[in-house]
């Protein structure tokens, strides 16, 4: 079985930086670049490509929305031309850094609020998709399963690549609960393995509320500013390894 392990990296911002996205680099097979946004800069994309390049990892746009201080996390009342325009904005700015370094974007996965407020509203997910695919067709778009994003891509005809949070807990209707809520995030080592152990063996997370809820998706993400990130990636790809799973870049698996 070919599946993918992704985090979002490049979430630095000068000389500060979140996680150790070298490491990380070392473990996964996809990053989601921030770029410029709700966290990253020019420099630090840069660093990022060129690190993801050598290492063969695969690298997607990371777009959400520009809010430094809530790190892309609360809502802002923006319009939709909005939301297209610097979703466009960013995915640009990614491509035009990996050009220079002979690697490609290869997907787009939204960030935290973006990605929230595409879910809410199935016209403006469809927007958003049509704007991807005019950039470029052969970019494949990271979601939930069963969310408006994925049935979006779709009608764009583009790839949906579908997600396994593994350090985020999930209620009974399939979505994430809310951070901020208790056990929303999920940091403790054991409980994020046990999680990944059963999603590659049938498919399936246990739900908030003790509930045993089917999940299909082809990629598996770690949140890199969730503490321990590293230790959790690396626990993750024990997992997948020791399960028979062989760690592939979301671009290269199949449909």
């Amino acid at each position: 079985m070919k599946i993918d392990l992704n985090s979002d990296m490049g979430e630095g911002f000068g000389r500060w930086r979140i996680a150790d996205d070298d490491g990380l680099m070392d473990t996964v097979s996809s990053a989601n670049i921030a770029c410029g946004f709700h966290a990253g800069d020019y420099a630090i994309m840069d660093h990022t490509v060129q690190l993801a390049k050598e290492k063969g990892v695969g690298i997607g746009a990371h777009p959400g929305l520009p809010d430094l201080m809530g790190f892309g996390r609360r809502n802002m009342a923006v319009s939709d031309a909005d939301m297209e325009s610097m979703m466009c904005y960013q995915i640009g700015a990614l491509q035009g850094i990996a050009a220079r370094h002979g690697h490609r974007v290869t997907h787009v996965s939204y960030h935290a609020a973006f990605g929230n407020m595409a879910n809410a509203d199935e016209a403006l997910a469809l927007r958003l998709t049509r704007a991807i695919a005019a950039l470029d067709r052969n970019l494949s778009v990271f979601c939930m399963p069963g969310q408006a994003t994925e049935r979006a891509a779709e009608k764009a005809g583009l790839r949906a690549r579908t997600l396994f949070l593994a350090d985020r807990a999930y209620t009974t209707a399939g979505t994430l609960v809310p951070r901020g809520q208790p056990g929303a995030v999920i940091h403790d080592m054991a409980g994020v393995r046990t999680r990944v152990k059963q999603f590659l063996q049938d498919g399936s997370v246990t739900t908030i509320d003790g509930k045993r809820l089917p999940v299909k998706a082809q990629s598996i993400l770690v949140h890199s500013d969730t503490p321990g990130s590293l230790e959790l990636a690396r626990a993750i790809r024990a997992e997948i390894e020791a399960s028979g799973g062989v760690l592939t870049p979301a671009c290269q698996l199949g449909d």
